[in-house]
């Protein structure tokens, strides 16, 4: 027989689906992988009712319903502060998770260069890799996360086509500064590269801390290829309905990538969407007050436990600090914590470029009686779980 593709060789499943599935076979509380288990708005769900029995069921127009665009434009011009045209600098994907691929081969040539801060989300290196190009992987520093400049430019002095930044960030809940991005800025102009934006956490933000629309800084608009989905904000992940903001002249083709890729995101979900980017700014402020709550419950709750952890700044992610069980390996540790303590996370070496194996990580997306349920769990951490020797 022939050989299969060789891009694909070294690639494993997605280790955060994986220890769902593992959640599953324990019947442990899964706060791997990042998806609610409480409703999405009813206005939404009620919309979505009556788009069944409405004329809703064959393709939309394949970059995205009219409608649709023309919604999320009247939403995102407000907060990337210019004018968004809904017919010539929006396509609608199949979730970001397209809409990532999609970016970045709209911009890229195989043998191209694409930096990736690390840790990052399992699907960036894949992105690249299927593109035929090669990730530069540049370090986040804990506790903040920050990263070096004299290392972030090294990397640009290699002329990456482009940089991906995921603001706020999966997995460590970093929300870059205003002086972070404006550097991010300054290298991409001197070197001549696009910048590839991961933006789904946008509404999941906590005090002091605040996004800024990498698009949205001076000179900046015709380098980015702005990604995000309606998954996070709306809680509806399973509908996978994401986008691409950009310039036309990145539109244009990115429409030809998606078209080939996906050809179109399912018509009736768009339709029953529509109702949520119309909600106004309470909606998004509430939002913002729920998830600083949870964050609140989850992470007193581990402090109470005396378990060492990050605090995020945005998005709903923790990683917590294994180091005292003396684990080689993570991803055994997360399979025994989902075994035998009942609680689903996922091994930090998946996000991490460097050795790192101290780390898992979990999210608080849940209802609060999920939180506590995992939680007093997590009590149990230390007599059901062996110490390993060094």
């Amino acid at each position: 027989m022939p050989a299969l593709s060789d891009r694909t060789k070294d690639f494993t499943d997605s280790v955060i689906r994986r220890m769902t599935r593992i959640s599953l076979q324990y019947n442990a509380v899964n706060l791997s992988q990042g998806f609610p288990d409480f409703d999405p708005p009813k206005a939404i769900l009620d919309r979505l009712a009556e788009v069944s029995h409405e004329d809703y069921h064959q393709y939309s127009i394949t970059w995205g319903a009219q409608n649709f665009r023309e919604a999320l434009a009247r939403k995102q011009s407000v907060r990337m502060g210019r004018e968004i045209d809904p017919n010539g600098e929006i396509v609608v994907t199949c979730g970001s998770t397209e809409a990532m691929m999609a970016a970045v081969m709209t911009v890229t040539n195989p043998g191209d260069k694409v930096v990736v801060f690390s840790p990052f989300y399992e699907n960036y290196g894949a992105d690249t890799i299927l593109s035929g190009s090669e990730p530069i992987y540049v370090p986040l520093y804990p506790p903040e996360f920050h990263f070096d400049p004299e290392e972030l430019e090294a990397a640009f002095r290699q002329h990456p086509k482009a940089l991906i930044l995921c603001n706020p960030s999966n997995p460590c809940g970093k929300v870059f500064t205003e002086q972070e991005l404006k550097f991010i800025a300054q290298l991409a102009e001197k070197y001549d590269a696009f910048v590839i934006t991961d933006e789904v956490y946008e509404h999941i933000v906590y005090e002091p801390n605040r996004h800024i629309y990498f698009a949205s800084l001076p000179g900046m608009w015709e380098r980015t290829i702005s990604c995000s989905s309606l998954s996070k904000t709306y809680s509806i992940t399973g509908w996978r309905l994401g986008y691409i903001i950009a310039p036309s002249f990145i539109i244009d083709t990115a429409k030809k990538v998606h078209d080939f890729l996906t050809v179109g995101a399912a018509a009736p979900l768009q339709e029953a969407a529509v109702t949520g980017l119309c909600f106004g700014e309470d909606y998004y402020k509430e939002l913002q007050t729920k998830y600083t709550a949870k964050r609140e419950l989850f992470l007193k709750g581990l402090d109470d436990l005396h378990i060492a952890h990050t605090v995020p700044q945005g998005a709903y992610y923790i990683l917590l600090d294994i180091s005292e069980f003396g684990y080689e390996s993570d991803l055994e540790f997360c399979e025994i914590l989902a075994r035998d303590v009942g609680v689903g996370a996922v091994p930090g070496s998946s996000f991490f470029k460097e050795n790192v194996n101290h780390l898992i990580r979990l999210h608080f997306a849940k209802k609060d009686e999920t939180l506590c349920e995992a939680l007093n769990r997590l009590e149990g951490l230390r007599k059901k779980i062996p110490y390993r020797q060094s």
